[in-house]
């Protein structure tokens, strides 16, 4: 770009020089000079402010902001400062590709009644100032209204969620989630998950729910005893009483991702080691309307030195499936990945419509499509 300045000034000096030049080279470096200052990532928070409204007391409560990459770079969130120490926040940590989102998570510790306004402080590479987002509600010693914190109605038991995730596990990893169950009857209550398969153990405290209270399931996941990478999906049910038999309307799905292990390689078989690129990792399909089913197809590439392998090719929900035409990809080539949803089954998955990639590229050992689909 050096030349552009002896030229522009052998212009200005020239009193013959047509003004109709100059005009065309003024919008040529200002189309120039638009196109640079445009391609930047753009944050935009679905939501700035998050009512949780009440929650019980010393009951952690969690609550999620999504950001869309409305620019045309990559957004990075660098850092989220929460305001206090009562607040934990977590965030997507990989790239968000244009038009694609990232999330941010926060939860609220609950040790103090009364009204609460927390804010989270986020910086990204999409400017050089933060922007906030703020969460507010009220902790409370008891519910006024149990429908909108535990949504999951078994009768006189409720649930706060019946399906549980456990992401990016390695192995050797033990990671617990937390569920929530309230004992709205009068006669005491002793939860207990039926149907845990060896890699999940369960502890209950308390172990019995008097009427009105509030207890915790803590599931935790034994990676050593998963027997394959990639996603291992099954479902566990919550008993309601002693003997109860196993129904579809007390199941608990629980998913987890198993990602290979990249810890022997050398820095030198990392620097010629795969590179997958998505041209899209959100698929956008619209209203099914009267079609039973409905196809897009995106492109898998190789940016890398050495031929990708796709390891696992999996769904979250069987409403979807998928066709990949070629599962080991050269450098500097392509397959065609095809995503089918069927709106046979869409409702039938308590799991969101997901693909799941697991590569041998130890940068993005895991790529995630999200599947948008409305009804």
């Amino acid at each position: 770009m050096l030349w552009c300045e002896p030229f522009y000034v052998s212009l200005l000096s020239n009193e013959n020089t047509n003004m109709s030049v100059k005009g065309t080279f003024l919008l040529i470096w200002g189309t120039m000079w638009a196109g640079m200052a445009w391609a930047q990532p753009r944050a935009v928070a679905e939501r700035e402010v998050a009512n949780m409204g009440e929650i019980m007391f010393q009951m952690p409560s969690k609550v999620s902001f999504t950001l869309r990459n409305t620019g045309t770079e990559p957004l990075s969130i660098m850092e989220v400062i929460p305001s206090c120490g009562c607040t934990s926040v977590d965030w997507t940590h990989e790239l968000i590709a244009p038009g694609a989102e990232g999330t941010i998570t926060a939860v609220y510790d609950a040790k103090m009644l009364g009204v609460f306004q927390k804010d989270l402080e986020v910086y990204t590479n999409a400017s050089d100032r933060p922007f906030y987002l703020h969460m507010q509600g009220r902790v409370v010693s008891k519910l006024s209204d149990y429908s909108g914190s535990f949504p999951i109605d078994l009768g006189n038991i409720r649930l706060n969620v019946n399906h549980v995730e456990f992401d990016d596990v390695n192995r050797g990893d033990h990671p617990m989630v937390e569920l929530q169950v309230v004992n709205m009857g009068r006669k005491s209550y002793q939860p207990i998950l039926m149907h845990l398969p060896p890699y999940l153990s369960a502890q209950y405290v308390p172990e019995v729910l008097t009427g009105g209270r509030i207890g915790r399931i803590l599931l935790t996941l034994d990676s050593e005893k998963l027997n394959q990478m990639g996603l291992t999906q099954t479902s566990v049910y919550l008993a309601r009483k002693v003997g109860d038999q196993v129904s579809e309307a007390y199941e608990i799905t629980v998913s987890s991702v198993l990602l290979p292990d990249f810890s022997s390689l050398s820095a030198k078989e990392r620097e010629t080691a795969p590179c997958i690129r998505l041209s899209t990792d959100t698929l956008n399909m619209g209203a099914l309307d009267r079609k039973r089913k409905k196809s897009m197809t995106l492109t898998v590439s190789n940016t890398g030195k050495r031929t990708l392998e796709v390891h696992t090719l999996q769904v979250f929900n069987s409403a979807l499936s998928v066709e990949l035409n070629d599962r080991n990809i050269a450098p500097g080539e392509t397959a065609k990945l095809k995503v089918t949803v069927s709106a046979k089954y869409l409702t039938q998955q308590k799991g969101r419509p997901r693909v799941l990639l697991i590569t041998n590229d130890p940068a993005h050992a895991k790529k995630i499509i999200t599947v948008n689909v409305t009804q």
